[in-house]
């Protein structure tokens, strides 16, 4: 399935440039991977659309709802929740 979505221009650069390989989004939608997100870019401080896209595959998911099955709502409401972009460290020989 395509999922289109807008996205702000600094997060659509970004994402093309291969900076930010992780999206966060209010989950009101139905997502799931294998899926494709289709971002849609906006103009630079506006909310037109500039007419780029990139198509993106959904790998994993995780819904922050499940968060509070590791800690409370408290030290949520406290700390918040970082999100983290992560890349495998490989070691030559």
């Amino acid at each position: 399935m395509k999922i289109f979505k807008k996205v702000q221009h600094e997060y659509f650069e970004a994402v093309s440039e291969g900076r930010k390989q992780f999206e966060i989004r209010l989950a009101d939608f139905k997502y799931k991977p294998g899926d494709t997100l289709v971002l849609m870019e906006q103009k630079q401080g506006k909310k037109e659309l500039s007419g780029r896209k990139i198509e993106c595959e959904i790998l994993f998911t995780i819904n922050t709802k499940t968060a509070e099955k590791f800690w409370t709502k408290k030290k949520i409401n406290k700390y918040g929740l970082a999100v983290l972009s992560l890349r495998r460290k490989f070691k030559f020989k």
